[in-house]
Formats: C-alpha cells, structure tokens, sequence
C-alpha cells in the first residue's frame, strides 16, 4: 500500500471511530457554504448574478447557524434533525424579504434521512419536504413562482433523497454480500468440522475391530499355551506361534489404520487399510488355529468390490467371529458366506453355540454397535438375532453402489 493509499486509510479509520466530529465538521463546511452563498445576489445585473452586492441580515445568519447545529446530530436523530433543519428553513423563505440559503441544510438531512432508514420513511418525508420548501418558496420567495431558484429547492430534495436512498441499498448489499460470506465460512468451518468426526469414528471402529480380533486369539492361545504347558509342550509351542503370529498382524493392521493420520497429506498414501476380502482366507485360518471351525461359502467370484464395502464386509465378519469365539463357547462352530445378489452383497455369519447368547454390546462391548454403524454408512442393512434352536446370527446386506459413490470395476 502507497503512503497516499495508508494516509487516506487511517484517516478513514478515524473519521469512523469519531462520527461526531466528522459530522460537525460536516456542519461548519455547510455553514460555510451557506453564509457565502448568502453573499450572492442571482438576479444583481443584466448580466447574471454578482457577489458582494449584499449581505446577510442578522436572523438570516442566525437561521443559518441554527441549521448548521442541527447537522451535528444527524446520525443520532435523523428524523427530528430534518424536522429542525426545514423549520428553520421555513422561517428563512418566510420571513426574510431576501432568504438566504438556509434550504441547504435541510437537504443534509434529507440525505442524512434517506440513508439510515428505509424506503418507506424516505418516499413519505422526502416529498413532504420537497412539497413544503418548495411552496414555500414558490409563494413567499421575492421571485416569481416559476424562477429557477423555485425549482432548484425541488431539484435539490429531490437529488438528496435519491442519493440517500441509493446509499442506503448499496451499504444493505454490501453487508448482505458480507453475511452471506460469513455463513458460507461457518458452514465450511462446520463441514470440515463434521469430516473430521466422521473419520475419527471410522479410524476408532478399525482400531477396535483389530485389537478386539487379535486381542481375544491371543488370549486363547494364551490359555491353551498355559494348560498345556507342561503336559504336551510341543502343543504349547504350536499355541505360542500362533500367539506371536496373531500379535504381529495386530501390529501390521494397527501400523496400516494409524499410518492413515500421518501420511494424510501425501496423494500416494493409501486411503483405506489393506485388510479385505482378498485376505478373507487368512483371516478364517486365525479363527481355526484358535480352536474355532470356521466353512466358507462363497459365490461372489472374488469379484472386485468398492474399497468402503469390501472393508466393511472383512471388518463384519471380523468380528460376529470374535464374538463367535468370545460368546458361543469352546464347541461352537460358525459358518461365514458371502453372496452377491444383484446389486448388493449379503455377508452372513451363523453359529450353533447356545440357546442364550449375549450379544457384544449387551455384555458391555461395542461390536454390534460398530458394525450397525458401518453398514448404516453405507447405506445397508444389519441383522444380529439368536437362530431358532440355537446360536447365533448376523447378516449384512451392503449396497455395491451406495452413500460412498463408488461403483463396482
């Protein structure tokens, strides 16, 4: 900014932080004018107007004065400030045989009244006053009622509440333009806002699916590791493998959902985990070294699905397994099938544990809770009811083309 450009700047600043003096030093270049303009005789030759070949008479001057005090308070009275200045004025045209410019303070505050009230108020008092002066003049003016000083009080009225008005919609605009601004940046504040909760809970609803599976394999390996410790070692070894090769796919799948937050800037980082549908073998020979047989039946033809469905597919079966294996007790075997039916990709995971099977989130965990969640982004349904004679079952139904806007290959 040039030094001309930060001068006009601050003095901007100023005159809006002190608007009482920029009023009264509106009023005294207005009485100023006034008292100069009382000086000039329009009709003083043939030859046109001439100055200095009269003077104002004492009321004149104190009409004037009186209408240049009214302007400065024409912001914190508009109304009343008018009702002053075309008082005065009509004292002036009035009672003075040769008026003096009085008439120039009440166009002021006609502008001033256009300007900071509405279209309403503006219509209505600015005719009124371009009807009052300008009769006023017209019949008690030392000129004829057709002379152009008769018409210039109109034009002047009329011009001030035309301006007013006009400054009046342009500041509205502005500030509309302004607002509408602001809410536009709060409604962006609020939907980053929102993105940001909504991949929160899909990172929290991967990192519990991956601790909760590997964490309950551990601990039956654990276990079986324990009992068998000192009777049949070879078996306790098989149990501990299976531990160290459980931990480390925990911490494989862990490393791959947190990596997600610290690689989000960079355009070749992945944007989902690895873990899917692709890798559904692995997952189900975790669950049978852990003592769970586990059948798979299949008939989508590993059919490339989108990535927020196969994961939400992988994730279901995850964990109605660790449930499976948590809750149908230690004969419980569980059949998984995945079919694609049309449009949409049914996930189904049964089990033939007992009668009265507690599910995860009735018991204190959030496994259902955060399956429902995953299916219901997606736009699918969720299932999750004891069998008819025993068991357990839960059945996904998941939209190939649903909320995430993806479409199969």
């Amino acid at each position: 900014m040039t030094t001309t450009g930060a001068a006009l700047a601050r003095t901007r600043h100023w005159l809006r932080n002190h608007r009482l003096a920029f009023d009264a030093g509106l009023a005294f270049v207005v009485l100023a004018c006034m008292i100069t303009g009382s000086f000039a005789d329009p009709h003083g030759s043939p030859n046109g107007p001439t100055f200095g070949d009269r003077a104002p008479t004492a009321t004149g001057v104190v009409l004037m004065l009186l209408g240049a005090l009214a302007l400065v308070f024409r912001r914190r009275c508009p109304i009343p400030v008018l009702a002053v200045t075309v008082t005065v004025s009509l004292f002036g045209l009035v009672g003075e045989e040769r008026p003096a410019p009085v008439a120039m303070s009440a166009v002021i505050a006609l502008y001033t009244v256009a300007s900071r009230t509405d279209r309403p108020t503006t219509w209505r008092l600015g005719l009124a006053t371009m009807a009052v002066l300008t009769c006023a003049a017209m019949v008690f003016g030392p000129t004829p009622w057709y002379a152009q000083e008769n018409l210039g009080v109109f034009a002047w009225t009329g011009m001030a509440a035309a301006a007013g008005d006009a400054v009046r919609s342009r500041r509205a605009f502005v500030d509309a333009i302004r607002e509408r601004a602001e809410r536009a940046e709060r409604t962006r504040e609020e939907e980053a806002r929102r993105r940001v909760a909504e991949e929160r809970l899909r990172i929290a609803r991967d990192l519990h699916d991956v601790v909760a599976h590997h964490i309950a394999l551990v601990n039956v390996q654990a276990g079986v590791a324990a009992h068998v410790m000192d009777k049949r070692p070879d078996q306790a070894k098989e149990a501990l493998a299976h531990v160290r090769t459980a931990s480390r796919s925990a911490l494989d799948e862990l490393r791959a959902t947190v990596g997600l937050l610290r690689q989000s800037g960079d355009p070749e980082a992945p944007t989902e985990p690895v873990s899917g549908l692709a890798v559904l073998d692995d997952l189900l020979a975790t669950f049978r070294n852990a003592g769970l047989p586990v059948e798979l039946t299949r008939t989508d033809g590993d059919a490339a699905l989108p990535a927020a469905v196969d994961l939400a597919a992988y994730r279901i079966i995850q964990e109605a397994l660790t449930n499976v294996r948590k809750h149908a007790g230690p004969d419980a075997r569980a059949e998984v099938s995945v079919l694609r039916v049309g449009r949409t990709v049914e996930v189904t995971v049964l089990d033939d544990g007992p009668a009265q099977q507690a599910p995860a989130d009735e018991s204190g965990g959030h496994g259902l809770i955060g399956m429902r969640e995953r299916v219901t982004a997606l736009g699918g349904t969720l299932t999750a009811a004891p069998r008819y004679g025993g068991g357990f079952r839960v059945q996904a139904i998941l939209p190939v083309t649903g909320r995430t806007g993806e479409d199969e290959e």
